[in-house]
């Protein structure tokens, strides 16, 4: 058997059942017997959303994502996916076409492995037909295992040689999480005997370990109140003690709450400056504990009292353990009447002074409607950009596992790769693509992958005509942003021209066709150009320059 099959052949047997690419010369066949493997196939118009679809695929179902590129310029079209896959520690192969040993003089050739693992990502290779299949599976162990973003690299030469697959792949042994020291638990629980504030701060370590169960169960033992990273919004969705994303898109009772906590326990929480507002949210008398699998996280952005070196759930289970055998004096700060304001007080309660036009909706009037407009059971994946906090704030969202973020290396443009992804991972969801209209130009290829593949996206681009976060931000210095203003841009006739709706949104009452289009089954893909007050600035914006 040929490598290029017996490479797709095995990562089938491996469990890949659905794999992200732009295919060439380099990358055809290996994809071919993955899908004759039984895997299926999308294809994109660019290999940076590639890469994006697989990591935000990756975040929904908890399974590795994959994706493959030709060699040469397929890899460096991919650079800025994989640096905010790798930024993200996302569990993710890149299976890249390479040139040949002996093809020094290839237009192809540059050095691969060095561009990878120059943005974070590991370099794996095939190194020879003899040992093709013991690398993929390496490859693939790497990435699961390290979480972290893994190329494998498929020089042509290898591609073409013959090997044997093995009756038997072994994947490796399974790997059981680390508990904490008994010295480490102990302290800590000494440390949550003298709390009165609680607060249970849970990141992406958390979601990724499924610590909610025991990190509730902690909560309820300990009368801590919730909150979580932007990336792990959602996790604690429904629980009547969650403040949601702690941060700069707190709401003001949740972030008057979580300067109150005298003691904040972060679960694979990494406490940046997103998070903790340049550490000015978290109170300067609160006792800060940090759980996390690795060492080199703790402390890294922020003060840390006590660290803990452990994995997040086998942490909070074994404080369950010992806190129901001696339980707690005293049972934290949840009252009916604290309840209660965290049930009315949201970001959709807090009043503001609507900015609405007859020819401009305000953007927080547009995502409360939109909130209203839609079904709960969602998904939502946002760009980046000045509107970003909008749809983070007002549109709730059932789970982690149905929010995408790609916000570790700060790039528009990956918010719509981002929803095909998370699309294609639950169908049985609606899945909204929230844009910047800077954000949606840079990613008008994948336009058309979303028609074509049929995936039912709502595709709402929050359009100010301009970069606004730069606007906001240097027109009150004396900066002249003209450079960052645009003619205005009619992506509902985009939509429609690529086989989607269109809806142009200038006010609340043009937002009606959406009900029904919701309601739809199955439906279309829709693009709403929401044409967005350029005057409103978020809350947020300068918090977020001052880590720029």
């Amino acid at each position: 058997m040929r490598v290029a099959q017996a490479v797709g052949q095995t990562l089938a047997e491996l469990g890949v059942r659905d794999a992200f690419g732009l295919l060439g010369s380099g990358n055809l066949e290996v994809t071919n017997a993955l899908v004759a493997g039984g895997a299926r196939f999308f294809a994109s118009r660019h290999e940076t959303a590639a890469v994006t679809m697989a990591d935000a695929y990756a975040r929904v179902t908890g399974r590795l994502g994959v994706c493959t590129t030709h060699q040469g310029p397929g890899l460096t079209n991919a650079m800025t996916g994989l640096a905010e896959a790798a930024k993200s520690r996302t569990p993710l192969l890149l299976l890249a076409a390479d040139t040949a040993g002996a093809a020094v003089r290839s237009n192809f050739r540059i050095d691969q492995a060095g561009m990878v693992t120059a943005v974070g990502a590991l370099a794996e290779r095939l190194h020879s037909p003899a040992t093709a299949i013991a690398d993929t599976v390496r490859a693939v162990r790497r990435a699961e295992v390290e979480r972290r973003p893994v190329a494998l690299m498929l020089p042509l030469d290898v591609q073409a040689g013959d090997c044997q697959p093995p009756d038997d792949l072994v994947a490796g042994p399974a790997l059981h999480p680390v508990r904490p020291s008994p010295a480490a638990l102990a302290d800590l629980l000494g440390r949550l005997r003298g709390s009165r504030r609680p607060l249970i701060l849970a990141g992406r370590g958390a979601v990724l370990a499924g610590a909610r169960e025991p990190l509730e169960r902690l909560g309820d033992l300990t009368g801590a109140l919730f909150a979580t990273s932007a990336v792990a919004n959602g996790l604690f969705a429904g629980s009547p003690w969650s403040l949601g994303i702690s941060g700069g898109f707190a709401s003001p009772l949740a972030a008057e709450l979580i300067a109150e906590s005298d003691l904040v326990l972060a679960f694979g929480a990494g406490l940046n400056m997103w998070t903790t507002r340049h550490g000015r949210l978290v109170g300067t008398e609160a006792v800060v504990v940090q759980v996390d699998h690795e060492a080199g996280a703790i402390g890294a952005h922020h003060r840390v009292d006590l660290g803990v070196v452990g994995d997040v759930g086998e942490t909070a289970r074994a404080l369950v353990g010992e806190l129901e055998s001696q339980p707690l004096e005293q049972a934290g700060r949840r009252t009916p009447e604290l309840a209660e304001r965290i049930r009315t007080r949201t970001w959709r309660t807090e009043p503001y002074e609507d900015a609405s036009s007859g020819e401009r909706l305000d953007p927080r009037t547009l995502s409360i409607e939109l909130d209203s407009l839609l079904p709960p059971e969602r998904a939502v994946a946002i760009d980046s950009g000045h509107f970003m906090g909008y749809p983070a704030m007002y549109l709730p969202i059932p789970g982690p596992d149905a929010f995408v973020f790609t916000q570790g290396f700060q790039s528009i443009g990956l918010g719509l790769a981002g929803a095909i992804g998370a699309a294609i991972a639950r169908p049985d969801r609606l899945t909204v693509a929230a844009l910047g209209d800077g954000g949606a130009l840079m990613a008008l290829p994948e336009f058309e992958t979303a028609a074509r593949l049929e995936l039912g996206l709502l595709i709402v681009v929050y359009n100010d005509a301009a970069y606004g976060a730069e606007v906001h931000h240097f027109k009150p210095m004396g900066q002249a942003v003209e450079l960052v203003q645009f003619p205005d841009t009619d992506f509902a006739a985009l939509g429609r021209a690529v086989g989607m709706g269109g809806l142009t949104v200038r006010r609340r009452e043009d937002l009606g066709p959406v009900r029904e289009w919701a309601l739809r089954t199955p439906r279309p893909g829709l693009v709403v150009d929401a044409k967005v007050v350029p005057t409103v600035v978020a809350e947020w914006l300068e918090e977020a320059f001052r880590g720029h």
